[in-house]
């Protein structure tokens, strides 16, 4: 319909009246509902059209025939879940929620009301634990994942996580101490946890082969050492000393060879070992089993001892001394508990008068050490003469390789000789202990860092590999050098 002012097309019926009562009457009416009008759904305020006109709009029919209970019950799911979410923003990402109404209902018996978050929407409510509906009852929310709080637990002990605070790896949860268990090294010394340093780090020592990690302090609190294998004594076992300083561990302890009466079988057997590779000794050359101070004393007045390890352990002599070599010694209790000495007046029968040999080492040890000084005493009996050390080092150091490899990998070297197997321990045979002693005696070989007995071995070992001992030695004998 139209009025003398301006027009609105309307879907639904106008009212048009002159501004007088009635318009005294909407202003009373709208003064006491101004709050209802611009609500979603409410009528909409009147329009006012010229000076004296205006218009009404009835209220429009909503399209949505559901009842007004399903509408609410509707838009309080979508608040809910909108709350639950941004909840799980928060920065401690969980939350226990009550599940005694009771009690709530006694501390609020007014307006008592069931508190908004134990109302969950079915998409939910599943329990990432046991997978089963949570409802109503308490629970626990962490990384998008619901949980009744008996099914969230630790991943390594399986107990439920009931602290505050717990440790996170990957998508598994933690105690935080059985994280620290599984991920904070432990000293294989003291067996405390191993500290961390002045900027907060772990720091640890870890051997290079038997991998034993222990704190940096035991370097420096007088922990006994072996002076076999190099491992740290524990505090649930005890080494035994062997009074010069030394200190054995009862593994070396098994197969160490502690007078000059039991090595001879030993030393033979490695005569023998070079005589199977066309490298006979013609000599008798005396072979003695020493202690520390007398073989240091040896190494200050031998001529030749100009290239030696800082802890001496064999010495292939060639001047005239009377050396104090080891007749009998015993271990009781535990500990060193004494020995027995002789005098030997070395005689000078050839370049070569006597090879000595550190006491109290296992077989293998003391078997590559051996081989190492017969190697000596073969290139000074054959004429070999003014060797560089990296040469002669180098060369003494792959026979003691080559005879190691013998003992616990047999088969692997053609070379062996014939007599080998008859060079077992004292029980018949090598445990899997003692093969793992002959792997870190190899390993010590290989991975030496000094110019003489490290790089003068690699050089030495690969000249062998690619053109053989023979011509390797003879290559020796002429130039001095390794052949390229």
């Amino acid at each position: 319909m139209s009025s003398s002012g301006n027009i609105s097309h309307l879907s639904q019926p106008c009212i048009n009246e002159r501004k007088s009562r009635f318009m005294k009457w909407m202003s009373k009416l709208f003064r006491g509902g101004s709050n209802r009008g611009s609500v979603n759904g409410g009528n909409p305020s009147p329009q006012f059209i010229g000076d004296g006109s205006m218009v009404l709009r009835a209220p429009v029919r909503s399209l949505d025939n559901r009842s007004r209970s399903d509408k609410e019950k509707e838009e309080l799911d979508r608040a809910i879940a909108l709350s639950l979410d941004e909840g799980l923003k928060k920065p401690n990402g969980y939350g226990w929620l009550p599940s005694n109404n009771k009690d709530h209902a006694k501390s609020h018996p007014d307006d008592f009301r069931p508190p908004y978050p134990s109302y969950v929407p079915s998409e939910y409510r599943v329990c990432g634990g046991c997978n089963h509906g949570i409802g109503y009852n308490s629970y626990l929310g962490f990384m998008g994942t619901f949980f009744h709080p008996e099914c969230f637990r630790c991943h390594a002990c399986g107990y439920p996580i009931t602290e505050h605070e717990f440790s996170l790896s990957g998508n598994n949860s933690y105690h935080k101490s059985c994280f620290k268990e599984l991920t904070h090294p432990k000293c294989e010394v003291c067996f405390q946890y191993i500290p961390t340093n002045a900027t907060g780090l772990i720091e640890y020592r870890c051997h290079p082969f038997w991998s034993q990690k222990y704190c940096p302090a035991h370097e420096h609190d007088n922990t006994a050492r072996c002076c076999s294998c190099e491992r740290l004594e524990s505090v649930n076992t005890r080494y035994i000393s062997l009074g010069d300083g030394r200190s054995l561990c009862l593994e070396c302890m098994e197969s160490a060879i502690m007078d000059t009466g039991d090595c001879q079988p030993l030393y033979h057997s490695i005569r023998d070992y070079y005589e199977g590779m066309n490298m006979r000794l013609d000599q008798q050359i005396p072979m003695l089993l020493v202690e520390r101070h007398a073989l240091n004393d040896a190494v200050v007045r031998d001529k030749n001892g100009f290239h030696h390890l800082p802890e001496t352990r064999g010495l292939c002599l060639s001047e005239l001394l009377t050396v104090e070599s080891v007749k009998r010694s015993r271990i009781g209790g535990g500990r060193f508990a004494g020995m027995r000495t002789q005098h030997h007046k070395l005689t000078r029968r050839c370049e070569v008068t006597a090879i000595l040999v550190l006491y109290g080492l296992p077989r293998l040890l003391t078997g590559s050490i051996l081989a190492h000084e017969l190697m000596h005493a073969w290139l000074r009996l054959k004429g070999y003469r003014n060797l560089n050390p990296e040469i002669e080092e180098g060369i003494c150091q792959v026979l003691s390789y080559m005879w190691l490899e013998s003992e616990i990998m047999p088969g692997l070297k053609n070379m062996a000789s014939t007599s080998s197997s008859s060079s077992g321990s004292k029980k018949g045979g090598k445990s899997r202990v003692e093969n793992k002693l002959g792997e870190f005696f190899m390993s010590q070989i290989a991975n030496d860092a000094s110019p003489a007995y490290g790089a003068g071995f690699r050089a030495a070992n690969a000249a062998v590999n690619a053109y053989g001992l023979r011509r390797t030695l003879e290559h020796i004998r002429l130039t001095g050098s390794f052949p390229l």
